[in-house]
């Protein structure tokens, strides 16, 4: 797999979104997706950012939306960028960390979520890429990383420490 830069010097993306990962001592917040882009994938509450939405509003709303939990604050962990030119997608995500929440998780229709170890993390049903960054994430660090796919596969990739922006 190339490291070479792997986003164009012009790219901009076409959507923006959020992912909140809920951490509960040595536990996880994760879910099973039902429905849309991934479904049936294990991931992390989240969603686009809506036209005016802040990043952060966003990721608050999403957690509510699809777990039924209130988040009451949130860390800036990771920008990504995603890249797959065969199928015309360019998406921004913004990666947060909370253990400041109120509720349970329930199921919704977008989400069946589960608390997992995190040394017990299924990275085998996520995207190829996660376990490349999540793991440094959880751990407390701030990276910036972009991923370039050919329909759905890992191509290339960069993932550099620093405090990500939205």
């Amino acid at each position: 797999m190339s490291r070479d830069p792997c986003i164009p010097r012009n790219w901009e993306p076409r959507a923006r979104a959020t992912l909140v990962y809920l951490t509960r001592g040595d536990y996880v917040l994760l879910i099973r997706k039902k429905r849309g882009h991934g479904a049936g994938k294990v991931n992390a509450p989240g969603g686009r950012i809506e036209p005016g939405e802040s990043a952060e509003a966003c990721a608050i709303r999403e957690v509510a939306e699809e777990v039924g939990i209130r988040v009451q604050s949130l860390k800036l962990r990771a920008r990504l960028r995603y890249h797959d030119p065969a199928e015309g997608f360019a998406m921004a995500g913004y990666v947060f960390v909370s253990s400041d929440f109120l509720g349970n998780p329930s199921h919704t229709p977008e989400a069946a979520p589960f608390w997992c170890r995190i040394d017990g993390i299924p990275y085998d049903e996520m995207w190829e890429n996660d376990r490349m960054w999540l793991p440094r994430v959880l751990q407390g660090e701030r990276i910036r990383a972009d991923f370039r796919f050919c329909r759905d596969r890992l191509v290339a990739h960069t993932i550099t420490p620093g405090l990500p922006s939205c």
